[in-house]
């Protein structure tokens, strides 16, 4: 019998800044990706300023999206210094909240940390000079080690990185210059030489680029709500990526759903 490709269709989008105004806001676009998509990736910045109320809120919404969901919390998750209280509600609701840990679904191994800034290229900041400065690139390479040590436990074959801050300039090219380096840094990057993966998916950057790659020609989504609504103003914001995982007998293939961005393969 011939065999093709199992392919796990993935959805993915960031940057919700869930509010206490925000109830039922998403709810349609949540409910339009559990009919398209077989698993959901949010890249960080679910609630607006980090409140118990608004995790609360959005884990309502979500609960119309009968998938998997992965994500990673963003700088304005941990605003109200409620992170915890915000991880926790998300996942007694079934999202799974990496921070430095990895999961597998449908096959696919993710790995996935927030991140952090400091620029990029021979723009990024040193681990020199005053206390602060050090303390400040301290947390960059923190994160770094963290998402290392994730990506170092993914076996599977088909391998996805989930992270908030941006690890290449190329994605948030389109901002304002003067803010690249609080955009995300290359120190994010470098993980991926040693264990690389099959795509990064990132936010943060509302005003970047949709796509770019790593040195070493990894793909790079930007996947901000605000950025795809401006790219694709004809289409809901969310990007469909096609993953091949596995083989099953092969059969006619469906046709494309209507309204829905080209899945890409990675």
């Amino acid at each position: 019998m011939a065999l093709e490709r199992a392919v796990v269709r993935l959805a993915a989008l960031a940057d919700l800044h869930y509010s206490k105004t925000s109830a039922g806001s998403l709810q349609p676009l949540f409910a339009q990706i559990a009919e398209r998509a077989d698993a959901l990736l949010i890249c960080g910045d679910l609630t607006d300023y980090g409140l118990p109320e608004e995790a609360e809120l959005l884990a309502r919404d979500l609960s119309v999206a009968k998938l998997p969901i992965v994500a990673v919390l963003g700088n304005h998750d941990y605003e109200s210094g409620r992170a915890d209280d915000v991880k926790q509600i998300l996942m007694d609701a079934g999202v799974t909240i990496l921070d430095g840990d990895s999961c597998e679904i449908h096959g696919i191994g993710f790995a996935g940390v927030k991140g952090f800034c400091g620029g990029f290229g021979s723009g990024t900041l040193g681990f020199w000079g005053e206390p602060a400065i050090k303390q400040f690139v301290q947390e960059a390479l923190n994160e770094a080690l963290k998402l290392e040590t994730a990506l170092a436990r993914l076996r599977t074959e088909q391998r996805i990185a989930v992270l908030h801050y941006a690890p290449i300039q190329a994605t948030v090219e389109g901002e304002p210059p003067a803010i690249y380096p609080w955009l995300g840094t290359s120190r994010l990057e470098e993980p991926f030489n040693r264990y690389p993966v099959n795509a990064i998916f990132h936010g943060h950057a509302h005003g970047g680029s949709v796509e770019g790659r790593t040195a070493g020609g990894i793909p790079v989504y930007n996947v901000s709500l605000a950025l795809l609504q401006r790219a694709y103003p004809d289409l809901p914001p969310f990007r469909l990526f096609d993953i091949p995982v596995g083989e099953r007998p092969a059969a006619a293939a469906s046709p494309p759903l209507p309204g829905m961005h080209p899945a890409r393969e990675t």
